[in-house]
Parts: structure tokens; sequence; C-alpha cells
């Protein structure tokens, strides 16, 4: 971490003047142009044209905009007068930035894993924005398209340039998004959401930008709909734990755009297509495995009833096994996989704590990272563990690579492996330890516990929840070979 916290203007002047200095020739440029001037198309066609790869790229883009009828748009100054001058701005812009994101170097691969998912996010948000107000005048439309793309582009700009700081933050990405944010604030001093504000007052890129950034609560359509766009690219990209969660977005997208949830539906998917198509005009077809489809059922973390009293054990946890298997198929980011873990054994073996212990690089210790208790709320929880100076459990896990169960502190089995610290640990209660693996090599340890002495986690239990961390160790490899 920097030993000297930047402010948000300083990170602004690095971001526009240093890390994308192309985006703030553009944007400049740009803004010598009226919007609705037609005598500006000319001098405008010019200055476009002297950047071979961004006529290109518009052209592109132009000729796949639904405005465009059969006769192919061959040249600039046609585009600006079949499209209009703020969609040729707005083309501009989205280039410029994308390019600029995707051509940043030296990135951790979780860091950059972040960047691209928040990118095709934020690009996906710009289309489906556009879609919620087929009413509006094109130049609202286009208003809108740049406002709901940008929304978050102070922390998409942010993961772009390689720092310490940013490698520090990105391990706390998997917290729900307040907490998180709650924590960005506390690391940097400041919220992306005045990084945004600055970047886009930087590039004067328009008021309805910075009026939504500004004044989210303002209730108008158009700072709903960017809102909203935001919310429902997020929750398809990631979706909420539960399906009551999404469908309320749905919801109330549907009252904006005065249609039914099911019409809803298929104009989301049309602009999906839509987004799919352009991204590869764009040159940034790398994006395209972050656009996903509406999630079903089993894409909800925590299908609503499924985890409550009363449901059968062996059920719950053969759907967790299935969730996992899933997240295979379309997830990449291991904190995922943990998270949901975790969440799901302490809710089904009713574990008062459940954590993931990381693996410190030099193996001398293990940090308590992320832990759930039986209501799969997640906790604070700050701990380490000695693993090297004297036997104790953690150093028998790591070295005989076998979980192990710990019934109490006066286990005769264990009693001799059980240091101050892990006493302290155990306290009255029982605890079991299981190795996490990737490609066999232990990185962590997954933890169970009940605080009382009791038979609420039994050598069963102690079984179920170690065959999960087995399929877990599973699909935490086959990810690691993408």
């Amino acid at each position: 971490m920097e030993k000297v916290k930047r402010t948000d203007k300083q990170w602004v002047r690095i971001l526009a003047q240093n890390e994308m200095p192309a985006i703030t020739s553009v944007a400049a440029m740009l803004d010598q142009y009226s919007n609705d001037d037609i005598s500006s198309i000319p001098n405008l066609s010019k200055a476009i044209l002297h950047d071979q790869g961004l006529s290109s790229c518009l052209l592109k883009v132009a000729n796949n905009s639904p405005r465009v009828a059969v006769s192919k748009v061959n040249t600039v100054s046609r585009a600006a007068i079949v499209i209009g001058i703020r969609a040729v701005k707005n083309i501009c812009i989205t280039s410029k930035i994308l390019e600029g994101l995707l051509d940043s170097k030296n990135l951790a691969p979780e860091v950059h894993h972040r960047l691209t998912m928040l990118m095709a996010n934020a690009f996906y948000a710009g289309l489906l924005a556009k879609m919620m107000v087929p009413d509006r005048s094109d130049d609202t439309q286009e208003e809108v398209y740049l406002a709901a793309m940008l929304y978050h582009i102070g922390e998409t700009s942010f993961w772009s340039t390689p720092s310490d700081i940013a490698n520090t933050m990105i391990k706390d990405v998997h917290l729900a998004p307040k907490k998180f944010n709650k924590k960005c604030q506390q690391q940097l001093g400041f919220n992306f959401s005045e990084l945004s504000i600055g970047l886009a007052k930087t590039w004067n890129l328009g008021e309805i930008l910075v009026k939504s950034l500004d004044q989210p609560d303002s209730r108008t359509v158009e700072m709903q709909t960017i809102s909203l766009a935001n919310q429902l690219s997020g929750a398809i990209s990631c979706p909420p734990e539960t399906k009551l969660e999404f469908d309320n977005i749905l919801k109330r997208i549907s009252v904006i755009m005065k249609i039914e949830v099911r019409f809803l539906k298929e104009r989301i998917e049309q602009t999906r297509e839509l987004a799919l198509e352009l991204l590869s005009s764009y040159g940034a077809s790398v994006l395209e495995h972050h656009i996903k489809a509406l999630p079903k059922g089993d894409d909800f973390s925590k299908p609503s009833s499924s985890l409550t009293l009363g449901v059968n054990k062996e059920k719950a946890l053969l759907t967790t096994l299935k969730q996992l298997t899933k997240l295979c198929r379309n997830k990449q980011n291991i904190n995922e996989f943990l998270t949901y873990t975790l969440q799901q054994s302490a809710i089904i073996l009713r574990l008062e704590r459940c954590t993931f212990w990381m693996l410190t690089a030099n193996n001398n210790q293990i940090k308590a990272r992320t832990s759930y208790n039986e209501s799969g709320h997640e906790e604070s929880f700050h701990r380490s563990l000695a693993i090297k100076g004297s036997a104790n459990l953690i150093s028998h896990v790591i070295e005989m690579d076998n979980a192990i169960f710990v019934p109490s502190c006066n286990d005769k089995k264990w009693v001799n492996y059980i240091t101050p610290d892990l006493q302290k640990l155990l306290a009255k209660g029982a605890i079991c330890f299981v190795p996490v693996k990737i490609d066999e090599k232990i990185v962590g340890i997954i933890s169970g516990q009940v605080f009382t002495k009791s038979d609420r986690f039994t050598n069963e239990d102690f079984s179920q929840l170690s065959f999960l961390i087995e399929h877990l160790n599973m699909c935490l490899s086959m990810v690691s070979h993408r």
C-alpha cells in the first residue's frame, strides 16, 4: 500500500493525464463541436478522420445502428447525419474508453478479471438504459446511454492502473457491495463515486451523468433509468442471493417502461444480442463472455426456502454440490466458490462459525479471511494461528494433508496438539479443520465450529463437510486452469 494516500483530485489527475490521456484528448476534441449544429459535421468529420482506428470503429458501430437503413454508411459525415452528432460522439468516447482500459498492463489476474467484468457491465448498462427510454428523443437516449455506461467509471479506471493499493483492495471484492464500498472509503479516503464525478467533469461528459452521480436520489425517469440499468447489468453478471431480489429490479423497470415483465425479458435478450455484436465492432470481443443471459433459478446462491429448518440436510447438501458444479461453468473468481461453500456449510450443518483461513506466503501462519455464522451472515473475525514452532493441530493438517475433527479440548487424541491459541479458539466447543487445495497444493484451511459442548456437530456432520470441501477443491482446480 502506498505510504501516502492520494486524494480523489490527485487520482483524477493521474487517471486523466497519465493513465488515459487518449480519452482526455478525444473528449476535449469532441467538446468543441455542438450536439445540434449541422454545420459542425464537416469539421467534426475531419477531426475524427485523423484517427484511422477511431473512424474505422465509428463506421462499424454506426452500421449496426437500428437507425441505419438498407444502404451502408461509408463516411463519417454520413454517419453523423444518419445517427446524429451526439451518437457519433458517444461512439468515439466509448471506443477510446474500451481501448484505453483494455490496454492496461501489468495487472494482477484478479484485478484484470474485476476490470473486464466492470467494463462489460458498464457497456451493457448503457445499452439497457437506452432500451428503457424508447419514447424519449434520440438525444435523451444518447445522454442516458453515456451516463449509465460511465456511472462506475471511477472504480473501473482505478482498477486499470497498477498500484499496491489496488492489489490490496482486490482481496475484499467478495464482500457485499455496501461493505466493500465502506472498506474502499477507509482505504482510499474517498469513494469511487467521487472519482467518477471528477472524471466526468474533467472530460465534460454531460450534465445528466454528473447529476446522476452527484444527486443519486433524484426521482426523474432518466435518473431512475441510469440507476436501474446498472443494477440490472450487475445482477445479471453476479445474480443476487434470491430470485426475489432480481425480480424486484425487473418489476421496477417494467413499471417505468409500462410493459409486462415477460416482454421486458424479451427486450433485454435483444439488447444482449446487440451488445455482443457491438463489442465485436468496438474490437472488445474479450468482454463478450461477461455479457450473460438472464439468470435462472439455479443461478441464485440462496434458493429462498431450501435452507430453512425442516429441509432435508442431504437434499440441501446435494443442491450445494450441484450449484458448485454449475459455478465451474461460468465463474472464474475463486472467492465466489469459497464464500458460497462457507455460507451453505454454516447454514446446512448449523455451524456457529465457518471460516476460511488463508495460508501465508511464508507458510508460517494461517489467517482468518472470511467467516459465516449459522444464519448465513458474514461475520467480522480476525485471528491468526501459527503453523511452525511446535506440533499443533494446524501443522498436523498441513503436514498430513488430512482433515481432522476435535470434539473438545480434552480429547485424548488431540490434547497434545492444542496450543494456548488453539485452546482459546476452541474454548468449550468442538472444531474441525479441512484443507483447501488447488491441484493438490494446500492454499488454506476451512474450519467448522460450535462454541458449546453439545451433539450439534457430529462425526457424520464432519464427514459431510469434508466431502463438500473435497468437491470445492475439485472445482477450484478446474477453474485454476482457465
